[in-house]
């Protein structure tokens, strides 16, 4: 939207680059979750049609039975690892989020652990599933029940709005985790640094320096361009992997050589990720 204003927070790495991102606004996280849930329903709908067409081609008593106690435990699974299974990849987003741009990111800047997501999206239970069940089944079991529903809709409420209480739109799950959503920068990379990235070459030794976290991080420095980092993020490199560093003031050049080796690194993973062997950081000697 026209003039408002950007909430900008400067990401610490691990080797101590700070990174300049973009959070997600209120809007953007309420649309995201809309499309998830959206999924989500449309999900739970087709296996629901699939287990009713089952239960009435197969014929025998124990069917019906066996096909609601499939659909339980569909909706379960379903409902609590939907979120969770999708920010657990290393890319961090649903198909929501990943539809508006969006990720989710560890405010201290290191990798986004399973025990996070994990926390994150267990407390989405008590801020909105839970209520909601607890309205339906009401509905079901007792009818309109104006006190329930008064209770359902304001516990749901309270932890809508928090994101509009606080300055980094958070959750009360990402306090809860230490996770940002943020917007990804879709920027595309400049031709003429993908043809120079062809032109350098590294060897495994040097390619082997780092992990999937590290390139997703060097991917993030370089679509956004942000010249501290650039050269900051070429010097850590080259003093990890043993290269002379360039006394030129070349933030060009330092933008093509971070191109160069994200293009190796890539490369590198997706060969050694077909044997089996997948490094999540620098840290993974697997």
């Amino acid at each position: 939207m026209p003039g408002e204003t950007k909430r900008i927070r400067m990401l610490v790495t691990p080797e101590g680059v700070p990174l300049p991102l973009e959070l997600a606004d209120a809007g953007q996280r309420a649309g995201a979750f809309l499309l998830d849930i959206l999924i989500l329903f449309g999900s739970i709908i087709a296996v629901t049609l699939f287990l009713f067409f089952v239960a009435k081609a197969v014929p025998g008593k124990g069917t019906d039975r066996a096909a609601i106690l499939l659909w339980t435990i569909g909706l379960f699974l379903l409902r609590n690892f939907y979120f969770t299974w999708f920010e657990a990849r290393p890319r961090g987003q649903t198909p929501g989020k990943r539809a508006l741009g969006l990720r989710v990111i560890a405010r201290h800047g290191g990798r986004l652990t399973l025990d996070s997501v994990i926390a994150r999206n267990a407390l989405r239970e008590v801020e909105a599933f839970l209520p909601i069940t607890l309205m339906i089944q009401t509905l079901a079991t007792q009818g309109y029940d104006t006190l329930i529903v008064v209770f359902g809709l304001g516990w749901t409420a309270i932890f809508l709005f928090m994101p509009l209480m606080n300055r980094d739109r958070l959750r009360a799950g990402d306090l809860l985790a230490g996770t940002w959503v943020i917007r990804v920068p879709r920027r595309p990379l400049l031709p003429e640094l993908s043809a120079q990235a062809e032109e350098t070459e590294f060897t495994e030794a040097e390619l082997d320096a780092y992990g999937v976290f590290e390139l997703e991080t060097l991917e993030q420095v370089i679509r956004q361009g942000h010249a501290p980092a650039v050269a900051t993020v070429t010097l850590t490199i080259c003093q990890r992997i043993g290269r002379q560093h360039w006394s030129d003031d070349g933030g060009e050049r330092d933008l093509a050589f971070l191109q160069a080796y994200y293009a190796a690194l890539r490369r590198r993973l997706e060969q050694k990720l077909l044997f089996g062997k997948r490094r999540a950081d620098k840290h993974d000697r697997g």
